[in-house]
């Protein structure tokens, strides 16, 4: 098997051959009703008449035989206005007597321009010049193996073709295929016909015909593309004007998720100063503790409260006593004594300095019962000639007292 071969592939073929195979798959009634099959009014010379047949689905019919004068014209209207005829086409078939036929062997770069390779050398094919015949050729066969075509040429002298074609449009009839009688063509197949008569002479076919059905089958394909292509470009409109609202939604989503994390933020922050606040008792109520726990024989000099450390400094009888009493509210824990007591000479008293650290009650509710009593002097025995009481707001929650009366 040789498989360094030229393929060759013809499109216009292929598809006529692809259009019978696929005609099969309909139904015969359905193929007749779209299809009907090639017929033709075949003319033959035979000395001074001409010969009619008709001929259809490979069958011939004998019509009549006229002369080649005007007196066969009355004739040759009668027949042809037959219904049936009305699509028939006209082929002078020549008889082997008025035409030549050769088998010939061509190269395969040949086939693509056999008439015009033929026309070179027809003097050395025939024993007629180029110009005193018309010819014609018909592809028989491809040999691939010997690289070359098999071919044959069909001519015929020009004076006698020309002769024949005048005496039929005397009677009224125009020849549109000449063949010779030993190789007819096949009128299924005239799209690979052979024709013997020059082009000059072969009646004008309008292409109406072949323009409406090339333009239905242009609006068919386009039709079919746009069948196509219409759902497609109607799902990527829906998807963009899905796109572009997600966006907008996203950026909603995003301006309200910012505005969720400020307020996120804000309440923690307000939550972090409430803890604050709530980790400790309110001054007020502190102050109120110690005037509970001061006796009516002491009194203060000096308080601050600051950052939950209490510093408390005056004098007292006992102030050991006053150290018991901070140590066992529930308001003050690891109370102490800053520096030694001392004696107050003058009066007899101990001067203290004691600091604690302020605590919040585990009953919270019991707190807040106390922060609703009357706060009472922190020390109602407090000399009228004492020095004047200062209280400072340092930082948080930060007071200070001096001698005396809260300012």
């Amino acid at each position: 098997m040789n498989l360094n071969k030229n393929l060759t592939i013809e499109i216009k073929p292929f598809l006529r051959w692809w259009g019978r195979e696929l005609s099969f798959l309909v139904p015969i009634k359905i193929r007749q009703f779209f299809y009907a099959p090639n017929a033709a009014i075949i003319i033959r010379p035979i000395n001074a008449q001409l010969e009619l047949s008709y001929e259809i689905n490979g069958n011939q019919e004998f019509l009549t035989t006229v002369a080649r004068d005007i007196s066969s014209v009355e004739t040759i209207k009668n027949i042809l206005n037959a219904e049936r005829f009305k699509n028939a086409i006209f082929i002078l078939r020549l008889s082997n007597h008025d035409a030549l036929n050769k088998t010939l062997n061509l190269p395969l770069a040949a086939q693509s321009n056999i008439s015009q390779v033929v026309s070179y050398e027809l003097d050395r094919y025939s024993p007629f010049k180029a110009d005193h015949v018309y010819f014609a050729t018909r592809l028989e066969r491809i040999d691939t193996e010997a690289a070359q075509i098999v071919a044959q040429l069909l001519l015929v002298p020009r004076k006698l073709l020309e002769t024949l074609y005048t005496n039929c449009k005397t009677l009224g009839i125009t020849p549109q295929f000449v063949d010779v009688e030993n190789c007819p063509n096949n009128l299924q197949q005239l799209h690979s016909a052979y024709n013997l008569l020059p082009t000059h002479l072969q009646p004008k076919t309008t292409n109406t015909s072949r323009w409406i059905v090339g333009g239905l089958l242009m609006l068919l394909a386009i039709l079919s593309l746009t069948s196509l292509a219409l759902p497609v470009w109607l799902e990527y409109q829906a998807v963009e004007t899905l796109q572009t609202q997600i966006s907008k939604i996203e950026k909603e989503v995003k301006a309200i998720k910012t505005l969720q994390a400020d307020m996120d933020s804000i309440r923690e922050e307000n939550q972090a100063l409430i803890n604050e606040k709530i980790a400790v008792p309110p001054v007020v109520v502190i102050l109120n503790e110690i005037s509970v726990l001061l006796k009516n024989d002491s009194w203060l000099s000096y308080l601050q409260y600051s950052d939950g450390q209490l510093q408390l400094q005056g004098e007292s009888p006992t102030a050991s006593n006053l150290l018991a009493d901070l140590e066992a509210s529930d308001y003050f824990a690891k109370a102490s004594f800053a520096s030694p007591v001392t004696q107050d000479k003058a009066s007899g008293m101990e001067r203290f300095q004691i600091t604690a650290e302020i605590t919040k009650p585990a009953n919270t509710e019991n707190s807040d019962v106390t922060t609703e009593k009357t706060v009472e002097p922190i020390n109602e025995s407090i000399d009228e000639t004492s020095t004047e009481t200062t209280v400072e707001d340092v930082t948080t929650e930060e007071v200070v007292i001096e001698n005396g009366t809260p300012e």
